[in-house]
């Protein structure tokens, strides 16, 4: 095998390995970005799962306990690719990554996650590396 091949492989395994280095405690979205995600969750996903993220009949709460059990562990990734992969019901992957980024930005706001200098990305990978806490972790944690 040639070396770039090595080192492409390389890559990949870190990657595969490698733990978040981030959560939604550290700012992960910017205000704008989710005063942008807004309308269009309010377009593209309040019908189902209410004007105020709390879930309707069939679709489940974006915010609250449960939406805080199901996801804590997880990456900002998962999520994501949750909402890229399944939603809107019965047009599933019609909205582009960054309405998906933008959508996820508002969650993160509704549920009090404090807003940061940088948007959150598009890319599945580095979303992947930002943890989703329920909690707030004590510092040095």
């Amino acid at each position: 095998m040639k070396p770039a091949v090595y080192i492409l492989l390389f890559a990949c395994l870190v990657s595969l390995f490698a733990q978040p280095t981030a959560s939604v405690w550290d700012g992960v979205y910017t205000g704008d970005q989710s005063g942008r995600g807004k309308p269009v969750y309010v377009k593209e996903c309040a019908s189902c799962h209410g004007d105020t993220l709390g879930g309707g009949e069939e679709a489940p709460p974006l915010t609250g306990s449960a939406f805080m059990a199901n996801w804590s562990g997880l990456t900002v990734g998962d999520l994501f690719e949750r909402i890229r992969l399944s939603m809107p019901e019965g047009r599933a992957g019609t909205l582009s990554r960054q309405q998906n980024a933008d959508i996820l930005a508002y969650i993160l706001s509704v549920n009090q996650f404090p807003a940061g200098k940088t948007e959150l990305q598009r890319d599945t990978d580095r979303l992947k590396q930002i943890r989703f806490l329920a909690e707030k972790p004590e510092p040095g944690k």
